[in-house]
């Protein structure tokens, strides 16, 4: 029976940096993997090779508006090579994944498996491996970051072999000709885009009364203007209630919000609606830990009801992004290291969706920063006065400073634009350090950048309060 300081489940962006950091430290741990790799959800089925896909239906973009930048191309649509797309997708997660192995198995303290783990109580577990005899192992602490799965809706239908859940879809073989997606979350956004690019005529249903619920109201109602001109059909307050077959494509009924009636025929179907924590298998009713349909339930150490083990990630519930994990991972290893830490805080968390426009998020919104009693000013900047905006032919968009105007400490910044996703650091170091809009209004900010939006949205702020000439 193998003894080890420290059991870590799971090896995602929330697993291994976590393994690593403790056997960097000269921690005796065990990574049990169930996938085919390192990495996860993010790099497997998630974040990279949605953004490998995102980046290809980009370039074609970029190419059929070559004449608005003096550039001549051929005649005729641009081609798309769908088996070439998805052969540099798994090529860049091989070398990912192969990477991330090869840099663990470096750190001599840490053992890296493939397989399952069960705990057997509240200091042992099995570990089977994918071909070999299963072993117990013994440990001081455990870590549980077994990620998210997809959610299924419970309506007749969605077992057919034409709705395909947000892993499947990535993928698919060819791309569908029509589409309908369900639910207008950051996946669901995400993919209604790219495959309408790609040439998909795509049908998007949401439940709820407005796209992407968590991230600020006006950013929102900004991209779904983008969404409806770029030709995806949008449906709030969309019920699906059944997905039937038609012969060779199915038939996605559901009600609008007056309660009428439709039907929107696809060939494919996405099922786009959330993840829930993955706890399958895990033998936590030989424990104290506790979770429910949101997750592990862990305090603010990050530590269940079981002392000595602890839960990161996905399987803790909302929110559910890979630097989250990862900002999570690092806070604990130091915790358990004896370190003084400082645990991640929502309310300083970041996040992209990568739509088109891309829309970056840090901090509170504008609901939440007046919910949480603060005397809330907000600052804006037009994309459609940017210099380098106009020249990279993306100037729609905005900039949305949110503060507190008595302490002046920016809270949140939101972002909807093409670059978003590279400008939000600025915005992520402002909320995170708790820096005051004149800070923010002081810095030097290059020209001609879109970083330039930051500082002039602050000094909006600054000379709102009569604090800048």
């Amino acid at each position: 029976m193998a003894t080890v300081d420290v059991l870590v489940i799971g090896g995602g962006p929330g697993g291994t940096p976590a393994a690593m950091a403790l056997a960097g430290a000269g921690r005796r741990v065990l990574l049990v993997e169930k996938g085919a790799g390192l990495g996860g959800t993010c790099l497997f089925e998630g974040c990279i090779p949605s953004k490998i896909l995102r980046e290809s239906a980009e370039r074609l973009q970029a190419i059929r508006r070559a004449k608005e930048f003096g550039l001549q191309v051929p005649a005729g649509e641009i081609g798309v090579d769908w088996a070439a797309i998805m052969k540099r997708k798994a090529e860049i997660l091989h070398r990912r994944a192969a990477g991330a192995l090869q840099h663990a198995r470096q750190i001599p303290t840490l053992d890296v498996r493939f397989g399952s783990a069960t705990l057997l109580g509240p200091r042992r577990a099995r570990f089977t491996p994918r071909d070999g005899a299963p072993e117990e192992v013994d440990f001081s602490s455990a870590i549980i970051a077994t990620g998210s799965l997809p959610n299924r809706l419970p309506v007749p239908g969605v077992d057919l072999p034409q709705v395909l859940t947000s892993e499947q879809i990535l993928e698919i073989d060819r791309v569908p000709a029509r589409l309908v997606v369900i639910g207008a979350g950051p996946i669901g956004v995400e993919m209604a885009q790219i495959l309408a690019a790609f040439g998909s005529r795509v049908t998007l249903l949401e439940a709820g009364p407005r796209i992407l619920a968590p991230v600020d109201e006006e950013i929102a109602l900004a991209l779904d203007a983008h969404i409806r001109r770029q030709g995806v059909a949008l449906e709030l307050g969309a019920a699906v209630a059944a997905i039937a077959p038609k012969g060779d494509h199915v038939g996605v009924q559901y009600s609008d919000a007056a309660g009428a009636q439709h039907e929107a025929q696809a060939e494919v179907v996405l099922e786009a609606t959330g993840r829930r924590p993955n706890v399958e298998g895990l033998g936590l009713e030989r424990t104290r830990v506790r979770h429910d349909h949101h997750g592990v339930k862990v305090d603010a150490k990050l530590e269940t009801d079981e002392p000595g083990i602890y839960a990161i990630g996905d399987v803790v519930g909302h929110p559910m992004f890979a630097h989250w994990a990862t900002a999570q991972a690092l806070a604990l290893a130091r915790h358990l290291l004896g370190r003084v830490t400082r645990f991640p805080a929502a309310a300083t968390n970041t996040a992209v969706i990568f739509s088109t426009p891309e829309v970056g998020m840090a901090g509170l919104t504008e609901i939440e920063a007046r919910a949480a009693g603060h005397d809330v000013g907000i600052a804006r900047y037009d994309f459609r006065a940017d210099a380098r905006a106009q020249v990279s032919g993306h100037p729609e968009g905005l900039l949305k400073l949110v503060y507190d105007k008595t302490s002046r400490v920016v809270l949140g910044v939101h972002i909807l634009a093409e670059g978003a996703a590279s400008l939000l650091g600025e915005g992520a170091l402002a909320v995170s350090a708790g820096i005051a809009v004149e800070a923010v209004a002081a810095a030097i900010h290059p020209h001609p950048t879109l970083s330039e939006s930051v500082g002039m949205a602050a000094r909006e702020a600054s000379a709102s309060a009569g604090t800048v000439d």
